[in-house]
């Protein structure tokens, strides 16, 4: 049986093995297919050469999914990533994957649609419970239900809220937060926002996280009577001084990496006092905005305590049901362990990780690995 997709290294498809042979070959002698359907954006980022490279020398070959043929007539994968929207995908999926008995081995759908990289809300019904029930071998990375969660910003600091972390050598919460939903006037606003109680500067972001550049700006609200300028629905969350530093947690699998970003600088309380409006600020934890290799102030610098990551991590793994993503979290301004999270990020950006291709290789190799010594224990 032949690939129809085309090796993302540029070279002649290669042969891979038949569906009857899969189960009977030890893991480390057969290939690992990943088949893809990414924007060109994703393609790009994710996909760079030295990933690519890598995952070949440890026997994982990226497959270009052809989104205009039939996925049944495709494959076989052992995982499939895509990160697509649209009607004609959508049917793809619908229609074909139940029938697709080539995904017998490793089934991974990283279920992030996006249309020229707008994430739109689709719940294809292969995907629910009697699909689940039916093929319990295939694993959904990640499950939609999950995905969806983080779309909202309501809900997606929600398992934050009720974590305990105890004997983690360090507190974790969110900062206090107002949802200003759609049906609000903006007048009403500056209302609302004294009812809650809620402490000036105040960041205004919007509601749903969508994929679009609109649903990732930012918003500083430095008076009461400039909130009715803001357009709902949002979220207003209280302005926590952390020294200008952001750090941005990348979570895949087990793995759990920390960079650090320059962030928005302290504001004093002189400085509100005299400044006023709404201002609108960029992405503070982009790459460019960098800053581990900054000359810091170790009291700001010092990355969370490694057993607070790690029990953060493992629980947000449980909470979310998800395996891919990050957390932007601060550390509150004068104080060593109380931290805050902020944003959580579904399938992020992990090009932009230090060393993401060693990671992410070990964690498709994991995956599979772990698949089949299940299948040998069974």
């Amino acid at each position: 049986m032949r690939l129809n997709g085309e090796f993302s290294s540029g070279e002649e498809e290669e042969e891979v093995m038949e569906k009857s042979e899969v189960g009977t070959t030890p893991f480390l002698e057969r290939k690992i297919v990943v088949g893809y359907a990414l924007t060109a954006k994703k393609k790009k980022s994710f996909l760079q050469p030295n990933f690519i490279s890598l995952a070949r020398s440890k026997g994982i070959y990226f497959v270009a999914i052809d989104v205009n043929k039939p996925l049944q007539e495709q494959g076989p994968f052992d995982i499939v990533l895509h990160k697509l929207s649209g009607e004609e995908w959508r049917e793809i999926i619908e229609v074909c994957l139940l029938d697709t008995l080539q995904l017998t081995f490793t089934l991974v759908l990283a279920l992030l649609t996006m249309n020229h990289d707008r994430m739109v809300e689709i719940g294809p019904p292969i995907f629910n419970q009697d699909f689940r029930q039916k093929h319990p071998d295939v694993i959904v990375l990640d499950p939609p239900d999950a995905i969806q969660h983080l779309h909202n910003r309501q809900s997606m600091l929600q398992d934050v809220v009720d974590l305990n972390l105890s004997e983690s050598n360090g507190k974790v919460g969110i900062p206090s937060q107002l949802v200003i939903t759609k049906d609000k006037e903006s007048s009403t606003i500056p209302y609302e926002v004294t009812k809650a109680g809620l402490k000036l500067p105040l960041v205004a972001k919007p509601l749903v996280v969508d994929g679009t550049a609109k649903s990732h700006e930012l918003f500083l609200a430095y008076d009461e009577f400039s909130l009715s300028e803001l357009e709902p629905p949002l979220v207003l969350q209280e302005f926590v001084n952390h020294g200008g530093l952001l750090f941005k947690i990348y979570i895949v699998g087990e793995s759990i990496k920390v960079v650090r970003r320059f962030s928005l600088p302290n504001i004093s309380k002189r400085e509100l006092s005299k400044v006023a409006g709404v201002y609108r600020f960029p992405r503070v934890s982009c790459a460019a905005a960098s800053a581990d290799n900054a000359d810091l102030d170790p009291s700001i610098a010092e990355h969370p305590p490694r057993s607070l990551l790690e029990k953060l991590a493992k629980e947000l793994r449980h909470r979310l049901g998800l395996r891919m993503f990050n957390v932007d979290m601060i550390r509150e301004y004068g104080t060593k362990d109380v931290f805050y999270v902020i944003d959580i990020n579904y399938f992020p950006g992990f090009g932009k990780m230090p060393n993401y291709e060693p990671v992410f290789t070990d964690f498709l190799l994991n995956l599979v690995q772990n698949k089949c010594k299940k299948k040998l224990t069974a």
